[in-house]
């Protein structure tokens, strides 16, 4: 099995045995000591970084529209979901709105700490008129704010 690690992986004890790989940009985000200590022992076991196709980036970010969860995807966020995709590997992450593009994408997650996500689809609802539209931002009928709402 192949597993690809969000950065969570990094500052958790969760035991990794298998092929591993992230992104650099998963790196980058490894901030404190332990992370980056975590990472060290990781690569000099096999750990392997590298950046996912373009390719499976678009197809991502589609996937990320159908369900809702584009606009709180981060860069990193759209970067493992490729590489996951690409390996067809096991996604490691806690971060709930990554595991429901996965499980869109039929990219197998695995948590770390918390539970696992069920797959969900979102709506957008104005605050101010209660209309729905595609996504979030500013309602084009009364101004207010466009929010996530669980379908």
């Amino acid at each position: 099995m192949t597993l690809v690690l969000d950065a969570s992986v990094f500052f958790a004890e969760m035991p990794v045995e298998e092929t591993a790989w992230t992104t650099p940009s998963v790196v980058e985000e490894l901030g404190d000591f332990h992370a980056k200590c975590r990472f060290t022992a990781l690569a000099a076991a096999g750990l392997r970084v590298r950046e996912p196709r373009e390719e499976d980036l678009i197809r991502v970010d589609a996937a990320a529209l159908r369900t809702g969860d584009a606009g709180v995807l981060s860069g990193t966020d759209r970067e493992i979901l490729a590489l996951a995709l690409e390996l067809s590997a096991v996604l490691v992450t806690d971060d709930f709105a990554v595991q429901n593009v996965a499980h869109r994408l039929g990219i197998e997650t695995r948590s770390i700490r918390q539970r696992p996500a069920r797959a969900i689809k979102w709506r957008y609802r104005c605050s101010g008129c209660g209309r729905y539209w595609r996504e979030p931002g500013e309602c084009p009928v009364c101004g207010a704010a466009i929010k996530r709402k669980l379908k």
